[in-house]
């Protein structure tokens, strides 16, 4: 029997340039020269969400909002949510608090722009709010966001806040930002990645669906995310890049769209802000 609970699933709108796996090896500079895949590949996640009549979150890059404000309004006129992912996908350890700042206030403006809508949910690239950045939730409650989805509490050498709260908390005394982390599971007193990307796509969903489910018995919603690119099996290959970085990108690409479709339809899913709405009612 399907759940009660309504979980989360997010969208990060990235191309497949703009990915961490690949900060090193492609230059931001040449990103316009690129091949753009994202339209395509969003098209064809909400023509997902569609047949499965789910709503979700679209974190969206405002550097691809500012060069498809038709797709950004297509993503609002479909009811879905549309919410930050910062500008270029700079992540936010290497960024000075105002530095930040100004980020937030760019990538707001432009999405705001081009959806028409108010941005109110945020989610750091590569998850890279943790012990490095202790400004950044106080910036992101001063600029007036409800919450961000932006902490993995997990161990991981490429983004992780290890002993960070597993479900949503209040990181900034007197604020009522929420942060909401992305979905871990428990095993054997180990937390375990399971809120999405490449370990949902890596791994048999059966380790997803168990993941889901060990959280919605606990009382909470999951949060689990996917990129549009992680769709698109015929992507451009970077030859140069390192060994691990391919092998994390272009693993199972092939059966992604099959396990997304399997996931929605065995849980319920919303949006983040319907999800955060409800937790501080």
């Amino acid at each position: 029997m399907m759940s009660s609970v309504i979980n989360a699933l997010s969208v990060d709108i990235e191309d497949w340039f703009q990915v961490g796996a690949f900060e090193s090896t492609l230059d931001r500079a040449d990103w316009p020269s690129f091949e753009h895949r994202v339209e395509r590949n969003t098209d064809a996640v909400l023509a997902m969400f569609d047949d499965a009549g789910a709503k979700g979150t679209f974190f969206t890059l405002a550097w691809v909002a500012e060069r498809y404000p038709a797709l950004i309004r297509r993503i609002v006129a479909a009811g879905h949510e549309l919410a930050s992912h910062g500008y270029d996908h700079q992540r936010v350890f290497t960024l000075s608090a105002e530095a930040f700042r100004a980020d937030l206030r760019k990538s707001r403006r432009l999405l705001e722009d081009a959806g028409g809508v108010a941005v109110t949910g945020y989610r750091a690239p590569s998850f890279s709010i943790d012990q490095q950045t202790p400004w950044a939730h106080a910036v992101l409650a001063e600029e007036g966001y409800a919450y961000s989805s932006s902490v993995a509490p997990v161990r991981h050498d490429h983004y992780g806040w290890a002993g960070s709260p597993r479900f949503g908390w209040r990181p900034v005394d007197g604020s009522g930002l929420l942060e909401l982390p992305v979905t871990t599971a428990r095993l054997a007193g180990r937390t375990l990645a399971a809120g999405g990307g490449g370990f949902f796509r890596m791994l048999p969903y059966e380790f997803s669906r168990w993941a889901v489910r060990q959280v919605n018995a606990e009382g909470h919603p999951a949060v689990l995310y996917f990129h549009p690119w992680e769709i698109d099996p015929g992507q451009p290959r970077v030859p140069n890049a390192p060994l691990r970085s391919k092998v994390r990108h272009y693993a199972n690409l092939s059966a992604m769209e099959g396990k997304l479709r399997r996931l929605l339809r065995d849980f319920r899913w919303g949006r983040v802000d319907a999800l955060v709405e409800g937790m501080t009612a």
